[in-house]
């Protein structure tokens, strides 16, 4: 043998003793597994180092989705997803995962009630490599606007009685209240440690008596739709120690929903009130399908020098951004379907997309003035970072029929202004300011009464 050939042989057995058993080894590595629970619906993702694909089914008895992963060896990793499904998911109650055939990995996970799975891939993006999804969405999906309902006809009896007799006083209202409604089981369980949870309601249509009396109280609801930015697979911005937008935005949302709520005929409803993620489009959906009186996105910005501060409030603008910043910003916060990840092919999504550009003048006009009050309450509790309302094309401020804004809070780029986000006290101020700015809008701007469908 020539000795360069030789030297070739060797230094090619260097290379694969260098990549190891792993490397070698057919098909994807896992990277990550992660489930991500909630009650609108549950997300698995594998994370992968190169593209996966998968077939799925439906089986019954007992329900189940089967998931067959192609081009993958079973690894300790993905055996992890066993471990990552919470008692409390509403959706799994188990999975079991098993090499169904050379180079083919099934998943069967077993679900709690109807479920419509969506499955796809998303390509590389941000802090990503290729993910292959399922999404586990209800088969009928609950209606908002009538779980609204519940939650006031709770709060206004458990605030009438006392103590001491609101927990069973409450029991009783709802058993009432979901029996009129058409609801089926049994009353909620009282409880001495906390308050009672209110039950989802399917979307399926009430008795004409109890129809009237949810309509009734719904005409009277001031309604206002707070929407977290980010969530699940999109972390959002991160600050110098590691505070994260996505869960910055929800603590503030949290705590504006709870102070929103305290105000007479007034309800706070959230686009997400957990650690998931939810396109564009169904952020605005959502407030649509409650026929909410204001939308308000809430962020924590970031920049690429430390230095930039301040708080922002956008609108929609039909005409182009009204600076290179705005647009920065919008093109920026757009991005987010493309890193929570969202199903490009779902037809329920093109179809409200298509809608959601039907954004008029009236309602611009309605989220400018929004937008002023919001932006001069919190330009008494902190610095702004432009003293006026910017406008952009924000994919998220599009519902034609409801004054929408976005609040960047402060930039958590910003060692300073991320110390003050995770602030508690700091919060609370924010969340007074804006509720100010809401409370003030409504006092020039009464909201128009409406006949609230059910």
């Amino acid at each position: 043998m020539k000795p360069s050939r030789r030297r070739l042989l060797q230094r090619a057995g260097s290379v694969v003793l260098l990549l190891g058993s792993r490397e070698l080894a057919f098909g994807a590595s896992i990277v990550a597994v992660r489930v991500w629970p909630a009650a609108d619906y549950t997300r698995v993702t594998i994370e992968s180092d190169t593209a996966l694909a998968a077939k799925h089914f439906m089986a019954e008895n007992p329900q189940r989705v089967v998931i067959d992963v192609e081009g993958l060896e079973l690894s300790p990793e993905l055996r992890e997803v066993v471990g990552k499904v919470k008692a409390g998911d509403p959706f799994i109650s188990g999975v079991r995962v098993g090499q169904n055939q050379p180079r083919v990995v099934r998943l069967v996970i077993d679900l709690k009630q109807p479920t419509a799975p969506q499955v796809f891939t998303l390509d590389p993006v941000a802090a990503y490599r290729h993910r292959l999804v399922f999404d586990l969405y209800p088969t009928a999906e609950r209606d908002p606007l009538l779980a609204l309902v519940q939650e006031k006809v709770y709060a206004d009896r458990a605030a009438a009685e006392p103590s001491d007799r609101a927990a069973s006083a409450v029991n009783d209202a709802l058993g009432d209240f979901i029996g009129q409604m058409g609801g089926h089981g049994n009353k909620p369980a009282a409880s001495a440690t906390g308050p009672l949870p209110v039950p989802p309601v399917a979307g399926s249509e009430p008795p004409s008596a109890g129809a009237a009396a949810a309509k009734r109280i719904a005409e009277r609801l001031v309604i206002v739709a707070l929407d977290p930015g980010h969530g699940g697979e999109d972390p959002g911005a991160i600050g110098p120690t590691g505070l994260r937008e996505k869960d910055v935005v929800l603590q503030v949302a949290q705590r504006l929903r709870a102070r929103i709520n305290e105000q007479p005929n007034m309800r706070a409803m959230m686009t997400r009130d957990a650690d998931f993620f939810v396109p564009l489009n169904e952020r605005v959906r959502k407030a649509r399908r409650v026929q909410a009186d204001l939308f308000i996105s809430i962020h924590a910005d970031a920049f690429i020098k430390p230095h930039a501060r301040g708080a922002s409030v956008f609108a929609l603008s039909e005409r182009g951004a009204t600076s290179v910043e705005a647009r920065w910003m919008a093109q920026k916060e757009n991005a987010a379907d493309l890193v929570g990840g969202t199903n490009i092919k779902s037809k329920d999504a093109a179809v409200t997309r298509a809608l959601l550009d039907m954004s008029t003048s009236v309602q611009i006009r309605d989220s400018l003035r929004l937008g002023s009050e919001v932006l001069g309450r919190i330009g008494q509790v902190g610095r702004l970072h432009k003293p006026r309302v910017e406008q952009a094309g924000f994919a998220v401020l599009k519902a034609p029929d409801v004054p929408s804004i976005l609040v960047e809070t402060a930039f958590i780029s910003n060692p300073e202004e991320e110390k003050r986000l995770r602030d508690p006290a700091y919060q609370t101020q924010l969340v007074e300011a804006l509720l100010s700015g809401i409370l003030r809008y409504f006092a020039k701007n009464p909201p128009l009464a409406r006949n609230r469908s059910m």
